[in-house]
């Protein structure tokens, strides 16, 4: 099944009283829905952006709802809420549909301006045809509609020398406490049996970082997610036990999937390693135990991800980062353990996540550029790396710190038995530098996190 997305952007004049003047109002807006448009029937869309009235509101997190209904209703009607002066404000309209002015009221957008329920002020959009036409026409696509489950189902198909992770990172809200679960099926290269195994980790704010193993346990082949012995991922639900550490969470996704590599090599494991995120941000609830304390979560900011592929890389960096409203930064550099692969610097896979797109567009870009040319960078180190790059207007700079005191290092081996060393802190430091171009470079969004990355470095 697909949906349906699109931008759209409207310009217009209102007033909110007889004693105020007549302003400025600009809508620059992004519309989801569920299923495909037909002009014949009616269709419901999310609808968020930026709503901009001169003197009065600049609100880049505007959103609502969408009902397009052109012949079976007549009418496409918008209904979208917006801070204005601390004000909560819901803009209320519709256009008309007539044969007899199919332009006309195809364009023109009358609307109220509604406080609590009170009318407060009138207005009129209209779409630009000259400049606008264009835009709109080229931003309709029709994507897979995809939820986590979809992905949380084991991919391995028999083969020997594959592995395949499920892991969950979050922060507690409450008291800066970062949690690491990690659920991993093995199946050697000499065709013996698979194992399950992992670990969990808890990540206090002050004091040492603990953990866990669980396994190596039989793998049952569950069909939906992860299982084994008392441990599970499942969707919507995290559970188990690992030495003195106990968990029992539930998950729910808030944001759709994210492709870290692209989105064909999810489907054919034809790269030595894909890794994606079934919900790009997730809140978890529920309880995890220690031998000290229990901590109880409420709405624990986090996501979980996964990974399928022939084993670790020679050497990697990885970073999770929620940006807060609705913003998150996912990083994936390393260097192959191919012959031919592994000279050759760490391939960068960088998604941004803000205000709803997702930026560079194809995931390839930020790992072989342009014909080769305009490829991002990493410089992996501990306890600091980055990772810069650049498209034809925009640029970014990440910058992760590591701290010694707040970082675990954890040994574990591929299908072939080879050693790797993982170093992950769930309560890493990172700052994000996002400019675009406009005769110069200027700063579109920056973000600091204290203790809230979620981070790993890792070698052979």
């Amino acid at each position: 099944m697909r949906g349906t997305t699109f931008t759209e952007t409207m310009l217009g004049t209102v007033r909110l009283d007889a004693t105020e003047p007549v302003r400025r109002i600009r809508l620059d807006l992004r519309a989801r829905a569920e299923e495909v448009l037909r002009p014949h029937r009616t269709v419901r869309a999310r609808l968020d952006g930026r709503v901009r009235v001169t003197g009065l509101a600049d609100d880049p997190d505007a959103t609502g709802e969408l009902e397009i209904s052109p012949l079976a209703g007549r009418r496409i009607r918008y209904r979208l809420s917006f801070t204005a002066r601390g004000r909560r404000l819901t803009l209320d309209g519709w256009k008309s549909v007539t044969a007899r002015h199919p332009v006309r009221s195809m364009t023109v957008l009358p609307f109220s301006l509604y406080e609590d329920g009170a009318q407060v002020g009138q207005g009129t959009l209209r779409f630009p045809l000259a400049t606008g036409l264009a835009p709109f026409l080229l931003s309709f696509r029709f994507p897979r509609r995809e939820d986590a489950a979809d992905h949380l189902a084991p991919r391995w198909d028999g083969r020997p020398g594959r592995t395949e992770v499920w892991y969950t990172t979050l922060t507690d809200p409450a008291t800066g406490t970062g949690i690491w679960l990690h659920h991993e099926l093995v199946a050697p290269t000499d065709g013996s049996a698979p194992v399950a195994h992992g670990w969990a980790a808890v990540f206090p704010p002050e004091g040492k970082v603990t953990h866990a193993r669980f396994g190596p346990l039989p793998w049952s082949a569950p069909a939906h997610g992860f299982a084994a012995g008392d441990v599970a991922a499942l969707p919507g639900r995290l559970s188990g036990s690992a030495g003195a550490l106990s968990w029992n969470l539930t998950e729910q996704p808030a944001a759709e999937p994210l492709f870290t590599f692209p989105r064909w090599s999810w489907r054919r494991p034809l790269l030595p390693a894909t890794h994606m995120l079934p919900a790009a941000r997730a809140t978890y609830d529920g309880t995890f135990a220690d031998q000290d304390r229990t901590l109880t979560l409420r709405g624990a900011p986090g996501a979980s991800a996964r990974i399928n592929g022939h084993g670790n890389a020679r050497r990697w960096a990885w970073l999770h980062a929620d940006l807060g409203d609705g913003g998150v930064l996912e990083v994936v550099a390393a260097v192959s353990t191919r012959p031919l692969l592994r000279r050759l610097p760490p391939l960068v896979f960088l998604r941004l996540r803000h205000h709803g797109r997702t930026w560079p567009r194809r995931a390839e870009r930020s790992a072989v550029g342009l014909l080769g040319i305009g490829r991002f960078r990493a410089d992996i180190g501990l306890p600091r790396w980055t990772v810069t790059g650049r498209t034809l207007l925009r640029r970014i700079r990440v910058d992760v710190t590591q701290p010694a005191e707040r970082t675990l290092a954890l040994d574990y081996r591929d299908p072939d038995g080879a050693p790797a060393v993982c170093r992950n802190s769930e309560s890493a430091d990172a700052t994000v530098l996002w400019e675009r171009w406009w005769g110069r470079w200027r700063t579109e969004a920056s973000w600091t996190l204290r203790g809230t990355a979620h981070a790993e470095v890792g070698d052979r």
